[in-house]
């Protein structure tokens, strides 16, 4: 590990947050609106739960991208980082397809795409850097959990 980057710390962890408040932006809107409207399963968690927990989510994400970026150059680090990106982009895409275009179906195929670059991400991640693939198995599990809401959706509509 390179020495503590209090600057990379903080941009790692605002860019992340504020490009997930930006995928965000979406999904409020369609809270009240169209999302209201579905049939959702038993088991789909109360609205207010989900700001909480995305926030968490990409805190920890932040932190888990400092480590990678904080860590000696490498083949696993480039890659891991890679991998990190894609995941990121997939996951503000997937609240564009489901919210803004409304294909649940879609966004379905589309979770389990992102969710295959998260298992990659904690795979080359806990290479390089342990706690950065640690930081990431809520966000995984999360994934996990929402996909499985996804699929829900999905029959239920």
């Amino acid at each position: 590990m390179e020495k503590f980057s209090v600057l990379k710390l903080v941009v790692s962890v605002v860019v992340i947050m504020a490009l997930g408040a930006a995928g965000g932006i979406v999904t409020i809107t369609q809270i009240t609106t169209w999302y209201a409207q579905l049939n959702k399963p038993f088991f789909n968690p109360p609205n207010s739960i989900f700001v909480p927990v995305w926030t968490f989510l990409y805190a920890s994400m932040g932190v888990s991208f400092y480590l990678l970026w904080n860590s000696p150059v490498s083949y696993k680090k480039n890659r891991a980082m890679l991998f990190f990106v894609i995941q990121f982009l997939l996951n503000m895409a997937w609240s564009l397809i489901f919210f803004y275009f409304h294909e649940t179906g879609w966004a379905l195929a589309e979770i389990l795409v992102m969710w295959l670059f998260i298992l990659l991400t904690i795979v080359y991640s806990a290479s390089v850097q342990k706690w950065a693939a640690w930081l990431l198995i809520p966000y995984l599990s999360w994934v996990c959990f929402a996909a499985i809401l996804n699929f829900a959706i999905y029959v239920l509509n």
